[in-house]
């Protein structure tokens, strides 16, 4: 080949074009290098550990509950590339105001005991979008699996959560045996049912001042039970299902955890005994001093009015 036939345009082009693939490798080197493990996120290590002490509680037997953790898009780009989208994966639900939120969740018929051993397996990390109608999964359900089949109730929860406190992250589902227990034997009127909880502990009322809300019996899994916890979600942090379980909202896990661990602890003391002749309680004048205590409001028209 003759020098005067080398098109030198054509080789700049192309080694522009090395130049460009190789800066973008390099890029994507140092982008993976800077990210980190998600397994040693902080959320990460909390889901795995409430998972198993939830387990360990016995609320959640074999695939029974579901946990859903909100998460900062900046918190989740520093463990995962947020373009790389593993599957897509249809929710069967709108939910528009939650369009491009995160959310580990934990997966369908998966046991918590297995979390901490599989979290790869059992766990997911999922952004929504489509209006709601699609979670596109970036981490996790490593053998085909898909999120839990409450999530309908989960992320309408959360969508009703949010428009009351925007700090609220968290939805909780699991079978606690007193709560559970108690929906077969007590009035499931709210005001009764939240009542006696507060009665059952002096903590009760500061814990969940709002109350609890309760659910008749109905199927669960469903779009129709989804909505009617959301729209329980709206005036309590506690939402029981009548011969089901419970459904909890709060700011972190810990929090929601502690909600739903103070409400059994009731429970289980109104279940010991609800047989036996009540000498004692704690009067609503002693909770209003509770609520002054703890500069508290406490569900308009669940206590008797203020002794003059």
């Amino acid at each position: 080949m003759a020098l005067k036939d080398i098109n030198l345009s054509e080789i700049k082009d192309a080694a522009r074009d090395v130049a460009g693939r190789v800066g973008e490798a390099a890029h994507d080197t140092v982008e993976k290098l800077k990210r980190r493990d998600i397994l040693t996120a902080p959320f990460m290590i909390e889901m795995i550990r409430t998972a198993t002490n939830m387990y360990d509680h016995g609320w959640d037997e074999r695939n029974g509950g579901n946990i859903s953790l909100m998460v900062d898009e900046e918190e989740a780009a520093k463990y995962l590339d947020l373009n790389a989208v593993l599957r897509e994966i249809p929710t069967g639900f709108d939910a528009p105001t939650l369009d491009g939120k995160y959310f580990l969740v934990t997966g369908t018929g998966k046991y918590f005991k297995n979390v901490q051993y599989a979290p790869e397996v059992n766990l997911g990390l999922i952004r929504i979008k489509d209006s709601g109608r699609t979670a596109e999964l970036l981490w996790g359900y490593a053998d085909g699996g898909k999120f839990t089949s409450e999530l309908p109730a989960h992320l309408m929860s959360h969508a009703a959560r949010l428009e009351v406190n925007p700090e609220n992250r968290v939805v909780m589902h699991c079978h606690p045996g007193s709560l559970l227990a108690m929906t077969y034997v007590h009035d499931l009127d709210e005001k009764a049912f939240t009542r006696t909880l507060w009665q059952m502990c002096t903590e009760c009322i500061v814990v969940f001042p709002e109350g609890v809300n309760v659910l008749p019996w109905m199927l669960c899994g469903t779009n129709e039970i989804g909505v009617a916890t959301a729209e329980k979600m709206k005036t309590a942090r506690l939402v029981v299902w009548s011969q089901h379980g419970i459904y909890g909202a709060g700011k972190d896990l810990d929090e929601t955890f502690g909600l739903i661990e103070t409400a059994e602890k009731a429970a289980e003391i109104y279940m010991k005994i609800a047989h036996l002749p009540l000498r004692n309680t704690i009067t609503d004048e002693a909770m209003w001093l509770l609520c002054d205590r703890f500069e508290l409001t406490p569900r308009e028209g669940y206590l008797s009015p203020r002794e003059a």
